[in-house]
């Protein structure tokens, strides 16, 4: 559910009760993972997705019966079902759904949302049976016996974008689209502006080597540089291949990606690291634009994140979905 927290807050701070549909089991190939969720307000509004329209209709009237009733609801939809086809389920997967009562005197549930839509970590723990399905409880500590289902939110990732370049305002847009926490830095304060980069979180005027240096960059950070300027372009690459960042990418042409090469060498950066730098930057798509120039580069990233072969769906078997 913590995908659309802040959406479930708007509600509930207006005093509105919800039920909430959380997909708990995913086995097989889903078109959405594990934690996904859909709520169903009093006047019929629908907030999310929890199949990608595989089980809409189904869950629809599992959380209309769960605001009549307040009785939290477990039901599972798959290929062993014989309604599987009737649901819509016909993508050969399972998914099992408990549709439960949130109000806006739920403080435990209520927290965790204000915490996930903060971009803190936030845990969530529900009981699913054999007793007490749908309770909330802080703990786990007293549920022996019990299965429960624990929903965790971590804080978005980074997406560091360096060079203020109208490649960059495209790459800020569709990285705040795939929900990284964006920040554009470039020490030029004429072209760094927030009305240019809307979609940025941070706008950072700074010389990009002193702020790469003094960031915070985890396993889940991905670090684009987009402006090959010589002044700073090798310290700049090398901090970033220094650093535990999940990505480093780097703008340029084939002449360029040479010339930076030797220089991350002259810098003593070793083979190793110089394995992990994609340059030049993105997928080989026929982008041209800016706009494709960043569906090309998160494009990259994705695969590299995820560790998928990059090869087209028709020439690969097995599931689509990538279960996690």
């Amino acid at each position: 559910m913590f995908e659309i927290a802040d959406r479930l807050l708007a509600r509930l701070d207006a005093g509105e009760r919800l039920a909430v549909a959380t997909a708990v089991s995913v086995v097989g190939s889903a078109p959405r993972t594990v934690g996904t969720s859909m709520a169903v307000t009093t006047d019929g509004t629908v907030i999310g997705s929890i199949s990608g329209g595989c089980v809409e209709g189904a869950v629809y009237e599992s959380c209309t019966q769960v605001l009549d009733d307040g009785v939290a609801q477990l039901e599972t939809f798959g290929f062993s079902d014989e309604s599987a086809f009737e649901v819509g389920l016909s993508c050969g997967g399972r998914i099992e759904v408990l549709a439960r009562l949130v109000t806006p005197d739920d403080a435990v549930t209520i927290a965790a949302l204000r915490d996930a839509a903060a971009g803190r970590a936030a845990t969530a723990h529900v009981v699913l049976g054999p007793v007490r399905a749908g309770e909330v409880v802080p703990t786990v500590d007293d549920c022996d016996g019990l299965r429960v289902f624990s929903e965790r939110s971590v804080p978005p990732p980074r997406l560091l974008v360096f060079g203020a370049v109208e490649f960059a305002v495209a790459l800020c847009n569709a990285g705040a689209v795939l929900g990284y926490r964006v920040t554009v830095c470039d020490p030029r304060p004429v072209f760094m502006t927030p009305e240019r980069f809307p979609s940025a979180d941070e706008v950072v005027v700074e010389w990009p080597p002193n702020y790469l240096a003094r960031t915070e960059v985890d396993e889940r950070t991905v670090i684009a540089v987009l402006s090959h300027d010589e002044r700073f372009d090798a310290d700049l690459v090398a901090g970033a291949l220094a650093s535990p960042a999940a990505y480093v990418g780097a703008m340029g042409s084939r002449v360029t990606h040479d010339r930076r090469m030797t220089a991350l060498r002259e810098r003593s950066v070793d083979d190793d690291a110089l394995a992990r730098l994609h340059s030049p930057i993105g997928l080989d798509l026929g982008a041209s634009t800016p706009e494709e120039t960043a569906v090309s580069i998160l494009a990259e990233v994705l695969a590299v994140r995820s560790g998928a072969s990059r090869a087209p769906l028709r020439d690969r078997d097995g599931s689509i979905h990538l279960i996690r």
